[in-house]
């Protein structure tokens, strides 16, 4: 059962030709079956006609016989009924007289007296009536048993192979046939269906080319359709193509809208973030010039105004991650330049030594210093980001090992810890917006959930990609980035 379900399945080409080929095998045999039997059968008739005949000149030949002689000589009777006028070479008579049997065959030179032993056994059958006689060694006949007018048995038969030898010519004849017929059947069936499928391609080969355009981010140009000619209602593809083509425009339509929609919001978002810089910063401001105006507050009055200033500038870091996720969408805010990542490598590693003291941090460089082409300010936020989130999310004493490698075309930025790992379901949507770990973790220490879609899409603007991997003991976030 196991080999039959790991088979790969047969395409509809394959399946339609062994199809095919099977019908016109089910075909020729019946055709065949019916052919030999008919023949057979004509066959047969035709010698029961004339050994009908035989037996007429056999019974003839023996009452003439008897009238001149009226003992009851067996040899004689079979002899007379053999040499009777018109008998065909290779005629059996046997002669049952007494509880003996006598039996002769017509030859080429004469009649030959059988021996019992080469007959065989005789069935026992009624007078009149036809049957097939197996003998010993001279293969079947067709025979026919009457009454004498001596009161002897006589048999009268004609040899079947005229009728087998027929018979096997034609099962061989239908059998060269059957095996040309399927042979050319598979041959031209395999062109004649490819030809008849090709539209049926052409529709999948647009599905299939459909299927590989990135539809689930920016402005898709969905401009592939089914030809024309493939369209048709009247037939079965057309009707699919049709269908296909249908599809295809509801796709775009609603893709046309979703880019209109993602546009409004991102412009939104971008004009939103850049209009509360200023408000912020004034609230900022005016909560750090009452702080530090000489005057004496209260101490609910300051604990107010810190309480404000903190959340001012946290607010701010908020609508600053947005306003440069909004950019990067618009492919703007990058800067390209050379850019010493072993440089950018190192400093973020020893701010995040600084921020965090309780942690244990490694470095690993290679010993040639790696450039790439890029906007360092961004790179060294993505690093920044991603041991910030080492940190945070790993207790006291863990281990951060932050690699730096280069390997053919690609270079690579390896953060790992041996914190407590990343959820399965939490991987999933760990790279989108506002994802947050334990809530009461990551808001204490004032996370926005837009670090990790920051590091994303700065290392997609630059053509990389990021990942990650985590399990008990072991979570490894890798950058990689062309070199």
């Amino acid at each position: 059962m196991g080999v039959f379900a790991n088979r790969a399945p047969w395409s509809l080409r394959r399946r339609l030709t062994i199809t095919v080929a099977g019908l016109l095998v089910g075909a020729s045999i019946l055709v065949g079956l019916v052919s030999v039997l008919s023949l057979r059968s004509f066959l047969v008739d035709r010698l029961d006609a004339q050994l009908n005949s035989a037996v007429g000149r056999s019974q003839a030949a023996v009452d003439a016989h008897d009238d001149h002689d009226k003992d009851n000589l067996g040899p004689n009777h079979a002899q007379g009924a053999l040499l009777a006028p018109g008998q065909a070479a290779g005629t059996l008579v046997i002669v049952k007289s007494a509880g003996a049997a006598t039996a002769g065959v017509l030859g080429d030179r004469g009649v030959t007296i059988i021996s019992p032993s080469a007959l065989g056994r005789v069935p026992d059958v009624r007078n009149n009536q036809l049957f097939n006689l197996h003998t010993a060694r001279m293969g079947e006949y067709r025979a026919l048993q009457v009454q004498a007018i001596t009161g002897d048995t006589l048999i009268v038969a004609l040899p079947m192979t005229e009728v087998d030898a027929a018979t096997q010519q034609l099962v061989l004849v239908i059998l060269l046939v059957t095996a040309l017929g399927l042979g050319v059947t598979i041959i031209a069936g395999r062109y004649l269906i490819r030809y008849e499928l090709k539209p049926l391609e052409r529709v999948a080969a647009t599905a299939q080319t459909v299927a590989t355009l990135p539809l689930d981010r920016g402005e898709v140009s969905l401009a592939e359709r089914v030809a024309p000619e493939d369209t048709d209602p009247r037939t079965e593809v057309g009707r699919v193509g049709l269908a296909v083509n249908t599809m295809l425009d509801h796709v775009g339509d609603a893709l046309t809208a979703r880019q209109a929609s993602e546009e409004k919001v991102r412009q939104f978002v971008a004009d939103a973030s850049h209009e509360l810089r200023t408000p912020l910063a004034s609230i900022r401001g005016y909560s750090e010039l009452t702080r530090r105006s000489g005057e004496k507050l209260s101490e609910p009055m300051t604990h107010a105004l810190n309480r404000i200033e903190s959340e001012a500038i946290r607010m701010t870091a908020l609508v600053e991650d947005l306003l440069l996720l909004a950019r990067l969408d618009e492919g703007r805010e990058l800067v390209h330049g050379e850019v010493d990542l072993t440089r950018v490598v190192i400093d973020c590693f020893g701010d995040a030594q600084v921020a965090g003291p309780d942690h244990t941090w490694k470095l690993h460089l290679p010993n040639e210093a790696i450039s790439v082409t890029g906007d360092q300010a961004r790179l060294h936020q993505v690093l920044a980001n991603l041991l910030a989130n080492a940190r945070i999310h790993t207790p006291a004493g863990s281990s951060v090992d932050v690699t730096l490698a280069r390997e053919e075309n690609q270079v690579l930025i390896k953060v790992r810890d041996n914190g407590p790992g990343i959820p399965a379901a939490q991987r999933k949507t760990l790279f989108e917006r506002f994802t947050r770990g334990d809530s009461s973790r990551t808001r204490a220490t004032g996370s926005t959930g837009l670090g990790l879609a920051i590091v994303q899409a700065v290392v997609q603007s630059h053509g990389g990609k990021v990942s990650v991997a985590s399990k008990k003991g072991r979570t490894e976030f890798v950058v990689s980035l062309p070199a």
